[in-house]
């Protein structure tokens, strides 16, 4: 009987010892659910120094179908000095009117800072003419300025538009923009841009979306991860940071180590408004005070039959056909209920005006009028 109740006693022990386990369980669980929203640096910012610089040059395409040049006589002028640099003499006068295979052209082309020459970057080559289609035609060698008037990379070959032009006066298909296209490292560097990083003794970063919160966040994760205090914020764009003695001459990877810190973003209350497209974005943050909303359509059609009035057989000479326009006129009003929007995130108020059925076009108006209401906390930026 003894053994009976000491197995009864230890069984009891067990099963409250495994409640207890799992009990706390279900307290930590939640601890570990919670998801930390961060960025690494090098998706929210960049250093300054280390971007891309802009180059442009004008060129001459050859090569095209009859779809070049017609009227302007800046093109025959350029190509008939190209010419005379290789040994053939002629005027502009004799190449205006006698070819439709030439078009002039503005390149363009980004250089990253430090690139060696040697390197090949992407070009793009658009149309300054009233040609058709550059579709088919070879860029000749045009050298790439940039704003000091130094010629910093050399572009030439095959221009890919894809897409096409084809067919006539009465009938013609285009596909995409024939007056525009690109060459696949087309553009050979000839000149780097020079940036010493690792003889820096200072970096500045610059965040992509100004905030004095995150620009903070920036400044204080970097401190932590170097031991000191060696970054500062400068404003909502600009962290300015001391380079440690440790990475004198290691710039670079001081950069590297910087990059990959994360850092919680604080994104402001924002909505976007395109009434252009009614494309509408709302951001993560944004909320409203308990509104009262209502919304209906107006709509009005007029509708225009041509009604043809004919002769009748034999009728007397001179009877013409009158042709009656008859006019309908319908208006339309749209029932709208008044519905009680208590949202506090942004779920509930998406969910409250899908109820309302509201289109694109709708919910730009709904969102000015909720704005011009005061309840609407966020900022409205309309395109």
């Amino acid at each position: 009987m003894r053994g009976f109740f000491y197995c009864a006693k230890a069984a009891a022990r067990l099963f409250i010892l495994l409640v207890t386990r799992c009990l706390l369980l279900v307290t930590v669980v939640p601890l570990f659910v919670t998801v930390v929203h961060a960025e690494r640096i090098k998706d929210i910012a960049s250093f300054s120094g280390v971007r891309e610089n802009e180059l442009v040059g004008y060129g001459i395409v050859v090569g095209l179908n009859g779809t070049g040049d017609k009227d302007g006589t800046y093109i025959f002028q350029p190509f008939a000095n190209m010419l005379t640099r290789m040994g053939v003499s002629v005027s502009p006068a004799d190449i205006k009117g006698k070819t439709k295979n030439i078009a002039a052209v503005i390149v363009t082309a980004k250089l990253s800072t430090m690139i060696k020459p040697g390197s090949k970057v992407d070009v793009q080559v658009s149309s300054i003419g009233d040609a058709k289609s550059i579709q088919g035609g070879t860029l000749l060698m045009t050298p790439l300025k940039s704003y000091d008037n130094n010629v910093y990379a050399v572009a030439q070959g095959p221009i890919s538009i894809g897409g096409f032009i084809a067919g006539g006066a009465g009938a013609q298909t285009i596909k995409n923009h024939p007056n525009v296209g690109t060459i696949p490292n087309g553009a050979i560097v000839e000149k780097e841009v020079p940036v010493q990083l690792n003889k820096k003794n200072r970096l500045d970063i610059l965040l992509a979306s100004q905030d004095i919160t995150t620009s903070k966040r920036i400044a204080d994760g970097i401190n932590s991860q170097l031991g000191g205090t060696f970054a500062k914020a400068e404003g909502p764009s600009d962290i300015s940071i001391m380079v440690p003695d440790a990475y004198a001459g290691r710039v670079i990877e001081l950069m590297a180590s910087i990059e990959q810190i994360n850092v919680d973003i604080d994104a402001p209350a924002r909505v976007v408004i395109n009434e252009r497209t009614g494309t509408v974005v709302i951001g993560e943050n944004v909320s409203i005070s308990p509104v009262a909303l209502a919304h209906g359509g107006l709509t009005i059609e007029i509708k225009t039959d041509f009604q043809v009035s004919q002769p009748q057989p034999f009728a007397p000479a001179g009877a013409a056909t009158v042709v009656v326009p008859k006019q309908a006129l319908k208006v339309e009003e749209k029932k709208a209920a008044l519905m009680d929007v208590k949202g506090a995130t942004i779920g509930e108020l998406v969910k409250a005006l899908n109820a309302l059925g509201v289109t694109p076009r709708d919910l730009v108006a709904i969102l000015q009028a909720i704005k011009a209401a005061g309840s609407l906390k966020a900022d409205l930026v309309l395109m």
